[in-house]
């Protein structure tokens, strides 16, 4: 069965998603089988596209809404809302 979770996180990391965040973002959604949207403020990417994130000029502070379609929404949703929220464990 296929799940649909959405989830809103806010961006920890003081220097918002730039390229070694947005890199860690790709590799931790590619991961999953699920489709894993990021929405900034009604723009919408793919989670899955470096090129896409860095398009989100996502800064520190800014309000994401993460959006996960496939059957492991659950666990998708879990892993890229920890790691929005969680600093990225990068700088």
């Amino acid at each position: 069965m296929s799940e649909e979770i959405t989830k809103s996180v806010i961006v920890t990391n003081k220097f918002g998603i730039h390229a070694r965040p947005a890199a860690k973002l790709v590799e931790c959604a590619s991961g999953f089988k699920s489709e894993i949207t990021i929405n900034k403020e009604g723009m919408l990417v793919n989670a899955k596209s470096i090129m896409e994130l860095m398009t989100l000029g996502a800064a520190c502070g800014t309000e994401l809404t993460v959006k996960c379609c496939g059957d492991d929404a659950q666990e998708a949703c879990s892993s890229i809302s920890e790691l929005l929220a969680g600093n990225f464990e990068v700088e």
